[in-house]
């Protein structure tokens, strides 16, 4: 049983749905914030007329109806593996059913970077309009709050990066309930704005949203979706976080809180705009009584620290998967619980988007500024996906015919294809930023893939195959300590690098000696009984593979103590040593790689989380023996 269904299995279903709310939903429930006010108000926006207003609250409903009941939970959530989702699953599980194929397993690759990549762009902009459109609405209550808007913004941005290292698990209670309340709250509000106009309930006919889309509405109808799109951002979270909290209690929340909430609260912004077209220019905090304003901005923002908080973590959570999957180099990750596996904290992410948000701040200065910027990371995430999930997982999954899967696959793909149409006419004004950082990140990934394949070629030209190897050392020609070595490798057929060095250097060697693998598996999580692999080779030699999933920690002292070595007993850490082969690359002639790009590559090589860290390895028992080793040929 893996560690996300023990978890599971002892909350119960309401306790996961209040979960859920808090840490799922949190995203997509602060969008009321700035959704209709960006459609109606913004600077790529529609006239507010009536007809306007009917059909833009009308592609709201749908959209959230098809693209999050529609394609993620009934389809896309059901391509999960041992319970846990995301886009680094769609791309394990479609590797799996692509094997043999290597040209589809470089496209799956490319595709899973490029939505890894612009999850990334999507975590800077989320903190950024989220804080700053709520801490707008003291503007609202007063213009002599107006100057104080960025600092303030800035101030509970900081606050909320600084605190990250000291885990989530003691705010994480807070943010169920808390979100309770926000959804209760814009439930009440909007509630309020259509008693007063019940026109706006017409707006729940698609023939609304129809007519304004192909309607003479005006030539900025296209470029209207993308801020339609606003609504649905933080969709992706359903899939994202549906091992934490199970399908049923995240299909539960949304279908009967999350969706009706959101959906009154959007109807009460049209219709106080039906009422009064001035009040587009910010129809959320204007539909709120003047005695509710300040506590309505405190809510507000502790709403979007909370869908800050789930963004951040995510990427936390994301770096680690795709460390694990080879397509970033080791980081440093910090566990901020002993008891909640999925509580981490990876400085360098942490840093980088604190530095992304606030530049994001400083440069656009108003979330209509950012919303410009918004849409098309997540827009490209959502095609990623789509692809992935319609076009691979789900059709091997479930056996589809082409007739079926094809279908569905166009249906998604053009809505999806339309929404990012619709933000990329947006690039000029902002849109640029997710894509240029999505595709730095894209770079150094590819960059960081291809040096592993050039690191990989160049180690095979010093490769000594193991067990003849093992064979010359009889007892005469080395001598053999107390204790025991443990050599890691990637290939037990071929003799490690430190071990060689080792005897090259000393002829001595301990009197256990194991040769450790540890591998990443394509799944989640590996079970107890399928952790350790062992086989005996020769006398006191020991293979031994240790398995993982890539939701997993990696702790080899931890795990070695409960390795079933056979005929040996427990291993003393005390007595044991890790040797570590620390090769010394470098660039000969025609390497593969630009040279520029190649001395990248050696760089973040160099920088990367040394193995001791990363295996959490006790310092004063690690051995690191250097090896030089030619990427192309000597010059």
């Amino acid at each position: 049983m893996n560690q996300s269904t023990q978890h599971k299995q002892h909350s119960s279903l309401p306790a996961l749905m209040i979960g859920a709310i808090g840490v799922v939903f949190g995203d997509i429930g602060t969008s009321p914030l700035y959704a209709v006010k960006e459609a109606l108000g913004g600077e790529h926006s529609a006239t507010p007329t009536p007809d306007n207003v009917l059909g833009i609250i009308s592609l709201i409903f749908w959209t959230l109806l098809i693209v999050l009941t529609v394609k993620y939970q009934f389809f896309i959530m059901r391509a999960d593996h041992q319970g846990e989702g995301g886009n680094l699953v769609l791309v394990a599980l479609a590797k799996k059913f692509s094997q043999g194929n290597a040209l589809m397993q470089r496209i799956i690759m490319v595709v899973g970077m490029i939505g890894v990549s612009l999850f990334f762009g999507d975590g800077v902009i989320t903190p950024a309009i989220s804080v700053l459109s709520a801490v707008e609405g003291l503007e609202v209550i007063t213009p002599a709050f107006q100057p104080y808007i960025i600092p303030i913004t800035l101030m509970v941005i900081f606050l909320l990066f600084f605190f990250q290292n000291k885990g989530t698990g003691k705010i994480g209670r807070l943010f169920g309930p808390i979100c309770v309340l926000w959804f209760l709250a814009i439930s009440v509000v909007g509630l309020k704005e259509i008693i007063l106009h019940p026109e706006i309930l017409a707006a729940l006919n698609p023939v609304h949203g129809v007519k304004f889309l192909f309607g003479a509405s005006g030539g900025n109808t296209f470029i209207v979706l993308g801020s339609v799109f606003l609504a649905v951002t933080g969709a992706e979270a359903l899939y994202a976080d549906m091992g934490h909290f199970g399908k049923s209690a995240i299909n539960w929340s949304w279908g009967f809180f999350v969706f009706p909430a959101l959906m009154l609260n959007y109807l009460g912004q049209g219709a106080l705009i039906l009422g009064d077209p001035a009040m587009v220019k910010n129809p959320f905090y204007l539909s709120v009584p003047e005695w509710g304003m300040l506590p309505m901005v405190a809510l507000a923002t502790a709403a979007t620290i909370i869908a800050s908080q789930a963004v951040i973590s995510g990427a936390f959570s994301a770096t680690r998967q795709a460390i694990q999957l080879g397509y970033l180099p080791r980081l440093r990750v910090v566990h901020t619980s002993s008891s909640e596996f999925g509580q981490i904290y990876v400085p360098l992410t942490n840093w980088v988007l604190l530095i992304a948000v606030v530049v994001l701040v400083l440069g656009f200065k108003s979330s209509t500024n950012l919303a410009a910027a918004y849409g098309i990371a997540v827009t490209g995430t959502m095609i990623a996906v789509t692809v992935l999930a319609f076009g691979i997982v789900l059709r091997h999954l479930f056996s589809w015919s082409l007739f079926l899967s094809v279908p569905l696959l166009a249906l998604f793909l053009t809505v999806d294809l339309g929404f990012f149409g619709a933000n990329a006419l947006k690039f000029m004004d902002g849109g640029w930023f997710p894509v240029i950082m999505g595709a730095v990140l894209f770079f150094l990934m590819s960059t960081w893939r291809k040096g592993q394949d050039l690191v990989r070629k160049a180690v095979r030209k010093e490769e000594i195959p193991l067990e003849p190897f093992l064979r010359q050392l009889t007892p005469a020609a080395i001598n053999r300590v107390p204790g025991t070595a443990v050599f890691m490798t990637q290939n037990f057929d071929l003799a490690p690098p430190a071990l060689v060095e080792l005897l090259k250097h000393t002829m001595t060697l301990h009197e256990q000696v194991i040769f450790l693998s540890v591998q990443t598996e394509a799944i989640p999580y590996v079970s107890e009984a399928e952790r350790f692999k062992v086989d005996t080779l020769l006398n006191d030699y020991y293979r031994v593979r240790i398995s993982h999933g890539y939701m997993e920690t990696v702790d080899v002292p931890n795990m070695l103590l409960d390795c079933p070595l056979h005929g040996a007993e427990r291993l003393a850490m005390e007595d044991t040593y890790f040797f570590l082969g620390k090769a010394n690359f470098v660039a000969g002639r025609d390497p593969g790689m630009a040279r520029w790009r190649l001395k990248l590559f050696l760089g973040v090589y160099r920088n990367a989380e040394s193995a001791t860290h990363f295996f959490r390895l006790p310092s004063i028992r690690v051995v690191d023996l250097g090896t030089r080793i030619v990427l192309g040929q000597e010059e």
